[in-house]
């Protein structure tokens, strides 16, 4: 099974926010997508799930255009975690993660014994299986956000889109969802894609890197080849160090500040 987008276009009004972008997802990849504020990124991830249907190109789920699949055939295939995943209502963490199963279940059927396994599988290894009981409203921010998590992971996805999963959690949590990624695509033969503004963590955990800019794929490989100084330079306007991680083989970025203390110490005064 794949994922595949072809010369994606697509416009709010007259303004371009994705122009003429490709893209492959295998199962058992994990993709890192990049870029600055504006370049496209969410649009693109809206477009790959079937929520936005471009202006120009075409998307394709196992060969199939996505067009002509139901939104429930392709909540069984593909799951979303969207930048903002709040509950308006205080349902139980149990009850929000079952949620995911609804693409799965005959109308108007109770849960199976299979929906209530795959549930607690997914909160297991989302290490929420503790908080079933509790209501969203009593949870830490990166509590919910692992709950949103396991609800994705209910759906039993070839394919999971995330758009900015760690962003306004601290570096634990961080590194411990995506960690779970990591391991989702290893072991589990998920197809991961992953939007961020975390250089880094994209270095450490994607497999391939993917730059946006303007609407724009300016860049599409390892991070080795992706994570350079011309690069960083051309789509962030920002000057960096590149040097290599010294645990794990992936490029570490440092930016250098523009701050110099002599000149702004004489501005102020």
């Amino acid at each position: 099974m794949r994922l595949d987008a072809f010369s994606i276009c697509y416009k709010y009004d007259i303004i371009p926010a994705v122009d003429d972008v490709s893209i492959s997802l295998g199962r058992g990849e994990f993709i890192s997508v990049l870029g600055p504020n504006g370049s496209g990124k969410t649009t693109l991830l809206r477009i790959l799930a079937g929520t936005l249907e471009p202006c120009a190109g075409k998307v394709l789920l196992d060969n199939r255009s996505i067009r002509k699949m139901s939104p429930r055939s392709i909540a069984q295939r593909i799951a979303v975690v969207p930048q903002n995943g709040y509950i308006p209502f205080p349902f139980s963490v149990l009850e929000v993660v079952m949620m995911g199963r609804e693409p799965h279940m005959r109308r108007f059927a109770g849960e199976s014994r299979h929906d209530i396994d795959v549930v607690f599988q997914a909160m297991k290894i989302t290490g929420i299986t503790h908080l079933a009981k509790r209501s969203m409203f009593d949870l830490s921010f990166g509590e919910r956000q692992r709950v949103i998590i396991a609800r994705a992971l209910a759906q039993e996805p070839g394919f999971l889109l995330l758009d900015e999963p760690t962003s306004h959690l601290d570096p634990g949590y961080q590194m411990g969802i995506m960690d779970i990624f990591k391991s989702l695509s290893r072991y589990e033969n998920i197809g991961i894609l992953v939007i961020s503004h975390d250089v880094n963590l994209a270095s450490q955990y994607g497999d391939r890197l993917v730059m946006l800019n303007k609407g724009k794929k300016v860049a599409d490989g390892s991070p080795w080849e992706i994570l350079t100084e011309e690069i960083l330079e051309e789509v962030y306007k920002v000057k960096a160090v590149i040097k290599n991680h010294p645990v794990i083989d992936c490029p570490q970025v440092m930016l250098v500040p523009g701050f110099d203390e002599g000149s702004a110490k004489s501005n102020i005064l």
